[in-house]
């Protein structure tokens, strides 16, 4: 009964942050209007931040699988010196790198870029999607991949077509920490962006003052804090079960 009511109380807690918000979007009948026409338009920010989320998921999703096999599989000179050195990006501060990122960026075009954005999002999801994905492919037993092999397939599609429907779990998991990571960003993309219409949904959430004086127009403001939670929330509850396998198997491990 206690487990229970602990339960209920944190529910309650978590939760009540997103009703009101969801309650204070709605008191004005056209908040949602002229949130959608602030601006560039709220089609513009959701397609921004949805480019952003998808290349971060993707690229996330293959470097870390790549990755994690390669140091769960392979032995090769350096292997932990420069798996610890992957870890060492979680040390550095998030804010410092960025300008010495957007320089970067300019060096090779993609300034002002969505997919410079997602390039950067990738960088800071390695640490924790490689740690993931490594400790993922440890847990399998080397007899399956060694069967496939007997069976005639090559080493990558041993990878492709069995070992990665293994570790679906831990993909799963990396890919919602990306989605999260890229979709509710807000630093990011406010220092690495200056075109409005390049802006994703939290600067353009943010950014939504009026020309009086700078007052905050705070119903327009909760209801784009509301379109940007339920993708969020649809994705965590439609992907629970695997994302709580996969958080299971793989951080715990190791």
């Amino acid at each position: 009964m206690r487990y229970y009511t602990t339960m209920s109380a944190l529910a309650v807690l978590f939760l009540f942050p997103l009703v009101w918000s969801g309650w204070a979007s709605m008191e004005e009948p056209d908040n949602y209007v002229e949130m959608a026409r602030f601006g560039e338009g709220l089609g513009t920010y959701l397609t921004n931040s949805v480019l952003v989320s998808v290349l971060t998921v993707a690229g996330t999703l293959v470097v870390s699988a790549l990755g994690g096999y390669a140091f769960a599989r392979f032995a090769f000179p350096g292997k932990n010196l420069l798996f610890l050195a992957t870890l060492a990006i979680l040390m550095v501060p998030y804010a410092t790198v960025l300008i010495p990122l957007y320089v970067l960026l300019g060096y090779i075009g993609l300034q002002n870029s969505l997919v410079g954005v997602a390039l950067v999002f990738v960088m800071f999801q390695l640490p924790f999607a490689l740690f993931m994905m490594r400790n993922a492919f440890e847990a399998l037993p080397k007899e399956l991949e060694e069967a496939a092999l007997v069976d005639g397939c090559t080493t990558f599609r041993a990878f492709v077509r069995i070992l990665l429907r293994a570790v679906r779990p831990a993909m799963v998991t990396v890919g919602l920490f990306a989605f999260l990571a890229s979709w509710n960003d807000f630093f990011a993309p406010l220092i690495l962006l200056n075109d409005g219409a390049s802006f994703t949904l939290p600067v353009a959430v943010v950014s939504m003052t009026q020309n009086t004086f700078g007052a905050i127009d705070y119903g327009m403001l909760q209801a784009g804090v509301m379109v940007m939670a339920i993708p969020c929330l649809i994705l965590f509850l439609v992907l629970q079960r695997h994302y709580v396998r996969g958080f299971m198997s793989g951080a715990l491990r190791g």
